[in-house]
């Protein structure tokens, strides 16, 4: 059986300028027909709203839908269906995403920026938000979880959920399951671009929402950008990324199943192994080789391997650390002996696994951090979903009488230099008479 190709092989700084620039390219960018076809969608849904979207499920989810709104005894009924293991395992990612997205809660903060002036910050959670749920090929109750448990640790007032229907009329079970364990308020059996464009803009039935969050296709990111000016959205997302940094001390087994568990997510997904040792390099490599013929998924991890992926030596861990932080990918596992040394020198990820038993898996699902992270090298200025992107702040500031009297002759000045008296006379009608 022929060896299967990874994109880039070869030491890190023999990277010609144009393939740096390939492995840098990363971002899922719209093709003119994804553009079109989604502007089409938005305009049809924000005119004929509930009709729009049953029509639009029949044409591309092939469900015939009597209702928008899935009853509530639909999601019991579902998380009643699914197997024990899947509805253990599904408890204990609640929990675990409920633990640590309460206890990272933004607090309000207020300072005397000096005496008699105060300055404070107070979060606010926002009144009505959406998550949407993939679906299609796949069903991700896992997104579920992501979006909804973060919502209501920060307060949210009312959570809702669109979802793809199946042929059925309904989403998923496990869909329906998620969003019963999780504390949604309401589902909706819509997806695609319409469902971005009804909890943009709102229909007769599905509210309009203050923030769209969870990940999609090309047309569910697509349609989230053209609504951005209306609603407040999460990062735009691409396809899955993974960045390795290894040592000699990694097992090449684990980084092989590291590597195969992000490519087989979709065959434009971004993998890159960046070992500082050549002899480790080849381990790597040859164990990649050895176990390519038992995925399940092999054609879509070769399609992202062979576009997308790469297996590079470093000269020093100084290098791949450098590397990393103008990557700026998704996820970053840090598979060497120094994992917790290195962490403080790391700056533009999604998230960092610390070790290489700290797989991106157990990110994915279980350990309580959220999972709908920035791609495309966006982790530069964008962070993970959070309960930060579920309020918004309200600064508040105080000034009692003697400091308004301090404060009045140099905002008089200032405004003043600015050409706006009126500004200046409001100031100085603070100040003490003589």
């Amino acid at each position: 059986m022929s060896a299967f190709r990874i994109r880039f092989r070869g030491a890190l700084a023999s990277l010609s300028l144009a393939d740096r620039s390939k492995l840098f390219d990363r971002g899922r960018t719209a093709d003119d027909m994804v553009r079109t076809t989604c502007e089409a969608i938005i305009d049809v849904v924000r005119r004929d709203g509930d009709a729009a979207l049953i029509s639009l499920a029949r044409e591309y989810d092939k469900a015939r839908l009597s209702s928008l709104e899935v009853p509530r005894p639909a999601w019991r009924e579902a998380l009643g269906s699914i197997g024990p293991e899947v509805r253990t395992a599904m408890e204990r990612a609640v929990m675990n995403i409920r633990r640590a997205h309460e206890a990272l809660r933004p607090q309000a903060s207020e300072t005397y920026t000096e005496p008699g002036v105060l300055v404070g910050r107070r979060p606010d959670p926002l009144q009505r938000v959406g998550v949407y749920a993939p679906g299609g090929r796949a069903a991700y109750p896992s997104s579920v979880l992501m979006g909804v448990i973060p919502a209501r640790a920060a307060g949210v007032g009312e959570v809702v959920v669109c979802a793809p229907p199946e042929p059925s009329g309904k989403p998923a079970a496990v869909t329906l399951a998620a969003a019963e364990l999780a504390g949604a308020d309401r589902v909706f059996a819509v997806g695609g671009a319409g469902a971005i464009a009804a909890m943009a803009y709102g229909t007769q039935t599905i509210p309009r929402v203050d923030r769209i969050v969870g990940p999609g296709n090309a047309y569910v990111a697509q349609a989230k950008l053209l609504v951005s000016d209306t609603v407040a959205i999460d990062a735009p997302a691409g396809p899955s990324e993974l960045l390795v940094i290894a040592d000699d001390t990694a097992s090449a087994g684990h980084v092989a199943a590291e590597v195969f568990a992000q490519a087989e997510h979709d065959p434009d997904a971004a993998v890159v192994v960046l070992v500082v040792g050549s002899d480790a390099a080849d381990r790597i490599g040859a164990e990649l080789q050895r176990l390519i013929p038992g995925q399940q998924r092999r054609t879509i991890i070769e399609a992202a391997l062979r576009d997308r992926g790469a297996l590079l030596v470093a000269a020093s861990i100084d290098d791949a650390v450098t590397f990393a932080n103008e990557f700026a990918p998704e996820h970053l596992l840090l598979a060497t002996n120094d994992a917790d040394k290195l962490l403080d020198r790391v700056r533009n990820v999604g998230t960092v696994f610390l070790g290489e038993t700290s797989s991106v898996a157990f990110g994915d699902y279980m350990t309580g951090a959220n999972h709908v992270l920035p791609t495309g090298g966006l982790a530069r200025s964008y962070s993970g979903l959070s309960t930060l992107d579920f309020v918004r702040w309200t600064t508040y500031q105080r000034i009692d009488r003697d400091a308004a009297a301090r404060l009045a002759a140099d905002v008089g000045a200032f405004a003043e230099a600015e050409g706006l008296p009126a500004h200046a006379s409001a100031a100085r009608a603070w100040r003490r008479s003589p």
